[in-house]
């Protein structure tokens, strides 16, 4: 053997080229081999920003409630589908569970956390036939040598389990949203809500506080004795402390006349200019916490909020920045990554000519549509959204209904 035939048997056995992002292997200088861990302790924040705060709670239920309750269809470049298997699988994807309580579910985690994780309990085929929405905060992403993810690590209690996603198309389907400072994990707009939510927190037990103390400032007991010295004995202190707390302090005790013996003066203080700003405070908090997840305040019954003229105007915007860009989203990766189990190109979204809040612009879009003369009837359903149809069931439809019998 020669010396190019050893090169062209060298050259012939080479492995094929892949190609990948030159910062892969960057990335996993910094986490390869372990679990990269998020910079936010969820459960902290699910507990102040949504289980300990009105405004929250009720901020991330209209989000994902008005998400979920949106129609979706499914089509290809050709057909748009009333029955499909991903759509019946959509339609009832668990026992415990139907399509609108999972995507509540989904888009509730994925506010909450930045991450939505969505599980496919495949058949014996392969293909799902359930689909499981994971809480975020157990879940860890395991990333590997070119900064990719490999596994997701489940963790419940001290149990663990490790969902592999090296070979073959993933079981496991990660939302996040976009995160300027992290490569694995998404930004929660609690995140972003973290100081106003501790503010409109602290602002509840400030007035929770002043309820307790019979609604009113504090004031102050002088005493001055007898003989013009003004301090108690140790005896004289306690007796008076237990009573105050026994008889004078707390919401029962409201009301209730003090009775003071010589020597002892009650001066009641007025409320400062800082504790009358305490309440616009607490609105201003409220606020921002709003603003923050992208729905109008005025949707939250937020006084002082005047950027719209009318609470119609507030809904219509509420879906069109807020709601109906997070549900496109979601649902065109999720119906990206069921394709991937049959091989089907098919494109899920949702249906807005169902959407009450925006049947105004739908109205006008048909009309001013179908008043343009100078487009064909192709090019009309292209600008609605509408998939092609065959020239001759356009010409004849109802010969094509008859043949379809």
């Amino acid at each position: 053997m020669t010396v190019f035939d050893f090169f062209r048997r060298s050259e012939a056995t080479q492995v094929p080229e892949q190609k990948a992002s030159a910062t892969g292997p960057v990335v996993s200088y910094h986490s390869a081999g372990r679990v990269a861990w998020s910079p936010r302790d969820t459960v902290s924040l699910t507990r102040t920003g949504f289980a300990g705060n009105p405004v929250g709670f009720r901020t991330v239920k209209l989000i994902a409630e008005a998400a979920a309750a949106l129609p979706l269809v499914l089509q290809d470049d050709r057909t748009r589908y009333d029955s499909h298997p991903m759509l019946r699988l959509i339609q009832s994807p668990n026992p415990a569970q139907g399509r609108a309580e999972l995507f509540e579910s989904l888009y509730g985690q994925l506010l909450l956390s930045g991450d939505a994780y969505l599980e496919a309990v495949g058949g014996e085929d392969g293909t799902p036939v359930e689909l499981h929405v994971l809480r975020s905060d157990r879940m860890s992403l395991v990333p590997g040598a070119d900064g990719w993810p490999v596994a997701y690590d489940y963790t419940v209690g001290g149990r663990k389990h490790r969902f592999d996603v090296a070979g073959g198309h993933p079981s496991i389907c990660h939302l996040k949203n976009f995160h300027p400072q992290d490569d694995h994990y998404g930004f929660s707009p609690m995140q972003a809500a973290a100081m106003a939510i501790d503010v409109h927190n602290s602002a509840s037990r400030w007035s929770k506080a002043l309820l307790d103390n019979a609604a009113r400032p504090s004031g102050a007991i002088i005493y001055k004795g007898s003989d013009g010295q003004g301090s108690l004995s140790a005896d004289q202190y306690d007796r008076l402390v237990n009573e105050m707390e026994s008889h004078h302090q707390g919401a029962r005790n409201a009301g209730r006349p003090m009775l003071l013996e010589g020597g002892l003066d009650w001066k009641p203080m007025g409320f400062s200019p800082s504790d009358m700003e305490f309440q616009k405070t607490k609105e201003s908090a409220a606020r921002e916490i709003a603003i923050a997840f992208g729905v109008p305040p005025m949707l939250l019954g937020i006084q002082g909020d005047a950027t719209y003229a009318n609470y119609q105007e507030a809904n219509r915007a509420f879906y069109r920045l807020t709601v109906l860009p997070l549900a496109t989203r979601v649902a065109a990766a999720v119906a990206d990554w069921l394709s991937g189990f049959t091989g089907e190109e098919l494109h899920l979204k949702p249906d807005l000519d169902q959407v009450p809040a925006l049947a105004a612009e739908r109205d006008a879009q048909w009309t001013r549509v179908s008043q343009a003369s100078f487009l064909t009837d192709a090019e009309k359903r292209a600008i609605l959204g509408l998939p092609p149809v065959d020239n001759e069931t356009m010409a004849n439809p109802l010969a094509a209904e008859h043949s379809d019998e």
